[in-house]
């Protein structure tokens, strides 16, 4: 049964005429009424009908770009760089000679806001839509996703998820460029290993994230292969991706293991801040205690003594993305392709003291 703007009006408690001004934008409306007509929108899907459902299909010049974090390197540098194949010369087939206008939208790492700003994408038409970085491992929000996802795909949106795992039911994607965090993790511990270390803490990101999960699954599964078990937990600290945390976590780690040779960050950010915390035990880098990050964003080199950290081709992926966003480059063989990590190898590791 086809859903009208009077069902709208009748679920929002308000006039038809109120809808279609919310709808239209032409005429200010009370925030609190706005949000129930949206709302209303959302939960009986309304599309307009007639003509006007023929624009509302159409595409418009508008591309976005989802990051939990623009200041964070990590998300900037994809955002960046997909921002630069979106925003080039088009195909002369544009309003303004086929440049698209792309918009970063900030998330802070909210759920809730990540499906606002979809529905918000979805109903400026957007032309394309990038997710990047990890996604929140709770199932009714990957659901709620998938469903947004599917709505924009449906009106013509081409959706690509950048630094991002596939969705279960990924047919609403154009490609996933999913980074290889679980071995880039696997890879940096047996390095440590190979140095001879044995007491290694684990300072990771947030429970809730892909992210997260497979880097430390990576971790823990060369821990594993070394016979090491049975201190997992207590040498593990979660906290955010940021500088405090990494300080915070690796006083916690050196409080419960005084012993700890080496300390594991979940990403740069957070080994500068663990570095920070070794230092201010009075302890040296990397003759008491190595550190080492992952992401090798451009301050890792610069760090005394340089990072060892994972490097991720964030520009490349990001990119990539804005190049299948925009149908410049044909997507990977089934809409997947894992990016590569790659060990690198600096002065702020070294062997154990014997």
């Amino acid at each position: 049964m086809t859903v009208t703007l009077a069902d709208v009006a009748a679920r929002a408690r308000v006039s038809p005429a109120t809808v279609s001004r919310v709808l239209n934008g032409n005429y200010p409306v009370a925030a609190s009424t706005r949000e129930r007509v949206l709302r209303a929108v959302d939960d009986l899907d309304y599309v307009l009908n007639g003509p006007a459902s023929s624009l509302a299909a159409a595409t418009s010049d508008l591309v976005g770009i989802l990051v939990n974090d623009i200041a964070d390197p990590f998300f900037g540098i994809m955002a960046g760089a997909a921002q630069t194949e979106i925003g080039g010369p088009g195909d002369g087939s544009g309003r303004a000679g086929g440049e698209k206008l792309a918009v970063v939208c900030n998330t802070g790492g909210s759920p809730e806001r990540e499906l606002t700003y979809l529905t918000l994408l979805q109903r400026q038409r957007a032309a394309a839509v990038v997710l990047t970085g990890g996604a929140v491992e709770d199932p009714a929000h990957q659901a709620a996703v998938s469903a947004k996802l599917a709505k924009l795909a449906d009106a013509g949106t081409r959706v690509v998820l950048c630094g991002r795992p596939p969705l279960p039911d990924g047919e609403a994607v154009v490609a996933a460029l999913a980074f290889d965090n679980r071995g880039g993790g696997r890879r940096l511990t047996e390095h440590l290993l190979s140095l001879g270390h044995r007491r290694i803490g684990y300072v990771a990101g947030p429970l809730e994230r892909t992210t997260t999960r497979h880097r430390l699954e990576g971790h823990r599964e060369a821990m594993r292969t070394a016979g090491l078990v049975g201190d997992e937990e207590r040498l593990t600290v979660h906290g955010p991706y940021d500088r405090r945390s990494g300080y915070d976590a690796t006083l916690e780690l050196l409080r419960r293991e005084p012993e700890v040779t080496a300390v594991v960050a979940a990403n740069d950010t957070v080994a500068l801040g663990a570095s920070a915390a070794v230092r201010d035990r009075g302890l040296r880098i990397p003759e008491d205690i190595s550190v080492a990050g992952f992401d090798d964003l451009p301050f890792s080199v610069d760090a005394v003594p340089a990072l060892t950290t994972v490097r991720l081709p964030l520009f490349e992926a990001g990119a990539r993305a804005g190049r299948l966003a925009m149908g410049k480059e044909t997507p990977p063989p089934g809409g997947i392709a894992t990016i590569a990590a790659e060990l690198m190898v600096r002065g702020s590791t070294a062997p154990p003291r014997v």
